[in-house]
């Protein structure tokens, strides 16, 4: 590597994993609002599959670099920053609207998009519930506006959005129902928080969820994270005025009872979390910090690559999302570090 050179996944145009090339780039130049982060971890997310597929399409710059997420410290400062080098920072919302992605040594980042990581917390951890933290945090209570005492459903409570709902939800007093396919991964939910988890592969859900809202009283809050929702299993277990939360399934057409839906005076919000302003993601975020500091929020993290191997990591989130191949539990890691 020659100087002013980093290490680095990207791909010039979109397609299968396997467009996916690693070697080395030049290192950004931070702009004035910008700061230059030596990426120590970043996470993969669904969104970045589906960008590199070209199934969500943004303007990307050419070479493009994928990844959201991000922890590290800051290397350089453009002038009109606060953050200073030497400063451990998080955060989330790079390879969008343009922005390179996070899966390089060096990553030139808007201040607006940083936050401090506490001394406690480690890289790994902070990447790893990035993007899925902010997401759970604001479709809770920006647009869910949870109320400690009310009961929530998440799907899938062991999955990275999933399992930030179950344990943001309990930590704000809410109880818990979610779903697992595996006893396995229903220990993992219990661990996080869940009060009730039906398995959906052994159980029957539209017997099972019936009965566990005869104790629990009906649901206020339903995360929706599956692609295919299925309104027919969810609106009748609604509370009045309860929030139906949706924030996946860009191909999705369900059917809608709309009969039952309005008489309950129900909300359906659906939401992307790269939407929020940075101010929202912000204020997130801060809560974030303290329950991450503290053991509250505790991310997984179910598999490591280096930055070579960022298209073997492409095809198992897509094994794991879209085909429902893999059992991996936490999230996908790109560590710049690992050779």
């Amino acid at each position: 590597m020659s100087e002013g050179q980093m290490r680095a996944a990207w791909f010039s145009e979109t397609g299968p994993p396997e467009v996916i090339r690693s070697g080395f780039l030049p290192v950004p130049v931070p702009g004035p609002r910008q700061v230059l982060v030596r990426v120590e971890a970043a996470a993969l997310n669904p969104i970045d599959t589906y960008i590199r597929a070209g199934a969500v399409r943004f303007p990307l710059p050419t070479p493009y670099i994928p990844g959201c997420d991000l922890a590290g410290s800051v290397v350089a400062a453009g002038p009109q920053c606060e953050l200073q080098v030497g400063d451990r920072v998080w955060g989330s919302n790079q390879g969008l609207f343009g922005r390179q992605g996070t899966f390089s040594e060096f990553c030139a980042v808007d201040q607006q998009w940083l936050y401090p990581l506490p001394d406690s917390v480690s890289a790994k951890q902070a990447a790893a519930g990035a993007l899925v933290g902010i997401t759970a945090h604001l479709g809770l209570f920006l647009h869910a506006g949870l109320q400690a005492g009310e009961t929530v459903f998440v799907n899938g409570g062991s999955g990275g959005v999933g399992s930030a709902v179950v344990q943001l939800a309990k930590a704000a007093g809410a109880q818990v129902i979610t779903t697992a396919g595996s006893p396995e991964k229903a220990r993992l939910c219990r661990q996080s928080g869940a009060d009730h988890v039906i398995l959906y592969r052994a159980e029957n859900i539209d017997q099972r969820l019936p009965e566990i809202v005869s104790q629990t009283g009906p649901i206020h809050v339903w995360f929706e994270t599956l692609r295919m929702p299925a309104l027919d299993r969810c609106i009748p277990q609604m509370a009045m005025r309860g929030r139906i939360i949706f924030m996946a399934g860009r191909d999705s057409r369900p059917e809608f009872p709309l009969g039952p839906f309005y008489v309950r005076d129900l909300r359906a919000i659906g939401f992307a979390m790269f939407n929020a302003s940075a101010e929202e993601q912000r204020q997130a975020a801060t809560e974030l910090n303290s329950m991450l500091a503290d053991g509250r929020f505790r991310p997984a993290v179910g598999a490591e690559f280096s930055i070579a191997d960022a298209a073997q990591a492409h095809l198992l989130q897509e094994q794991k999302t879209i085909r429902n191949e893999s059992s991996i539990h936490g999230k996908i890691l790109i560590l710049p570090g690992m050779i």
